[in-house]
């Protein structure tokens, strides 16, 4: 990656010779004489590093690092100066520079720590990316909350990130453990290392050994090649094992020595590997009733449960619901190219209101459904599933109601038993662009 670097120094030599020595190296270089024209150049455009003498004639080379910092936050400033002394180097340290360089210097000194700003750079610019890619995956991995609890959750989370302690992350189904898993691992000095996930339901005991352990050539039938597994494919990273609780009992035997000892033997292989990998479980079920009817390892579960993160459900949570929802709006919206601006007020209320079994999974899949089927600049109470409607009084037996109240209440109760649209349509004679009128006509 090649640096985009300012130089400021009021000497024209120095700003000659450093920008061919850096240029030479393959970094883009801006040079300039002044503060105000360094600030301009910084305002409009992208720079990694500012190269800042420390006297630029009559201002403070000291003082335009704020102001650089203050345009561009992720800019790191080094000063050179040919005044140098350690009040000057603790002076500009205090102020933001990220370090000092005192003149005469060689070419040699002054690569010397731009690659250390390459490197800082480099690591900064993959953990962006890689939370840039888990909101674009998971749109609700916004670890912010107005929830006590929550904030609880994450602040927690953020405490132990970058520790090596077992994480036990507990919630019920939906409420994002996996991503807060996620979170935790970015958070984490692990970072720049795989992180991977085992669905503990989702498997065989035999095949989920396999996927964990990894497993030799003819160990079983199909299997054709050496797997490594996923402890090993996560070497140095982080593996989550989702719902942990329905982890087979023969598996959690070799799962606990691989948290105590730190090593594993692959299936039909007698070699004995160490496992660099920091595990993260989540359950939504109780393990001590687990443990009690003989499901579940006492003995794993204090061993998981170094740390326990709990994650309240969403009902619980219900002044989160509208930010989330609205987040969700915002990236479905731009995921199918369309203009909605918001929720009409019946439609945040009927949010806000509903209970949310499945949580925030439930409430991604009601925005994503509403975000499609509206043509309108705003989510309205139609656009959204019908068990998320308020109920209503339906007309009774020797009620004196007009058509279009009959009408509305049969097509709401052929809705709320069909299975799809189509079905609906077929059962009250209507296309599906008839009946997406009523709907709306109504509001359902």
């Amino acid at each position: 990656m090649a640096l985009s670097i300012l130089v400021v120094d009021d000497e024209p030599n120095i700003r000659k010779t450093l920008s061919i020595a850096l240029e030479a190296e393959g970094h883009r270089v801006t040079a300039v004489g002044a503060t105000k024209d360094a600030l301009k150049e910084a305002g409009g455009r992208y720079f990694d590093l500012a190269l800042v003498d420390l006297r630029l004639g009559s201002e403070s080379g000291i003082d335009l690092i704020e102001n650089l910092q203050a345009v561009c936050p992720w800019i790191k400033c080094i000063v050179i100066t040919a005044y140098a002394s350690i009040d000057t180097a603790v002076e500009a340290m205090r102020r933001g520079a990220f370090d000092y360089l005192p003149k005469p210097f060689t070419n040699a000194q002054l690569s010397v720590l731009v690659g250390r700003v390459f490197e800082v750079r480099t690591l900064e610019q993959k953990v962006a990316a890689l939370q840039e890619r888990l909101k674009e995956f998971v749109p609700e991995a916004v670890v912010e909350s107005r929830s006590p609890a929550m904030e609880r959750a994450f602040a927690m989370a953020r405490q132990v990130a970058d520790s090596e302690a077992t994480i036990l992350i507990r919630g019920e189904s939906g409420t994002g453990k996996s991503i807060l898993a996620h979170a935790i691992h970015s958070w984490s000095g692990r970072s720049s290392k795989p992180f991977g996930t085992v669905s503990c339901p989702s498997l065989s005991a035999e095949l989920l050994e396999s996927e964990l352990f990894g497993h030799a050539k003819g160990s079983f039938t199909g299997a054709l090649r050496d797997y490594p597994g996923r402890i090993s494919a996560c070497e140095g990273g982080t593996l989550l094992l989702d719902e942990i609780g329905d982890l087979p009992l023969p598996i959690q035997a070799k799962l606990l020595r691989v948290l105590q000892d730190r090593v594993y033997e692959r299936l039909g292989d007698l070699k004995t590997r160490k496992a660099n990998v920091r595990v993260i479980a989540a359950t939504n079920i109780d393990l001590e009733l687990a443990i009690k009817t003989g499901r579940f390892r006492e003995d794993l579960f204090y061993r998981l449960n170094v740390v326990e993160i709990v994650i309240p459900p969403l009902r619980d949570r219900r002044d989160d619901i509208i930010p989330l929802a609205e987040s969700l709006l915002a990236f479905f919206a731009r995921q199918n190219h369309r203009r909605i601006l918001g929720f009409t007020d019946n439609a945040s209320e009927a949010l806000r209101s509903y209970e949310w079994p499945g949580n925030v999974r439930e409430l991604r899949n009601s925005i994503e459904r509403s975000v499609l089927l509206c043509k309108d600049t705003r989510i309205g109470i139609h656009h959204l599933p019908l068990k998320l409607k308020p109920l209503e009084r339906e007309p009774e037996a020797g009620d004196m109601v007009t058509m279009e109240e009959l009408e509305r209440t049969h097509i709401r109760r052929v809705l709320a038993s069909s299975k799809s649209i189509e079905e609906a349509c077929r059962i009250l004679g209507m296309d599906s662009v008839t009946l997406w009128r009523k709907r709306k006509k109504y509001g359902l």
